[in-house]
């Protein structure tokens, strides 16, 4: 099987990275994505980082009824900070019959030389990356990769974070059983001063 792995905080999930996710199972040859779930990307603070597995669980819900697309706790396992390249070898080891890529924002992408042995990643594993407005996609990268003209939304986590701690309403952002979960456990929200 070839599965998609699309790495991210989703801190929480957002309605763009559903729309990623899918429009990348509809224009490849990909037969699944799973929304690798990372409990601390090296280049992003972990500050404001909502537990992982309440992450997993929010991701889990917007997945809820899909069967291509799936939420994994697969980093979970594995030291922190999450490394691609050890989440991949991990993943090759447990699940020798399946072939893993990468899916990515053009962000990342630029990046991608500078990652823990990103030349075995580059060499290994295929790519797949969208566009993100300012940040063109390189070409002078020696790797497989495929580009996605994925419709993009001007959603970022953090504005729905943000949102969330003013008080304001983050429906159409998000799928509104994410939504109702994040309202019910407070999550986001700035802790009470207990003097007050």
């Amino acid at each position: 099987m070839k599965i998609g792995l699309y790495f991210g905080s989703f801190n929480p999930i957002h309605h763009g990275h559903l729309i990623i996710a899918n429009y990348t199972l509809q224009h490849t040859d990909l037969d699944q994505i799973w929304l690798v779930i990372s409990p601390q990307n090296p280049f992003k603070p972990s500050k404001g980082l909502l537990n992982e597995y309440h992450r997993l669980h929010l991701a889990q819900l917007a997945l809820e009824g899909e069967t291509r697309l799936k939420a994994t706790d697969i980093e979970f396992r594995l030291p922190k900070p999450s490394y691609t390249i050890d989440t991949m070898a991990y993943l090759e080891e447990k699940y020798p019959s399946h072939q893993f890529s990468i899916l990515m924002g053009s962000d990342s992408f630029q990046n991608l030389d500078k990652w823990k042995n990103a030349p075995v990643i580059m060499s290994r594993y295929p790519v797949y990356v969208y566009e993100r407005p300012g940040f063109p996609i390189r070409t002078d990268l020696p790797v497989a990769a495929t580009s996605l003209q994925a419709p993009l939304l001007q959603i970022s986590a953090t504005d729905i974070r943000e949102m969330i701690a003013a008080g304001k309403s983050i429906r159409y952002l998000v799928p509104d059983i994410v939504k109702e979960e994040i309202d019910r456990n407070h999550y986001y929200r700035p802790l009470k001063d207990p003097s007050q």
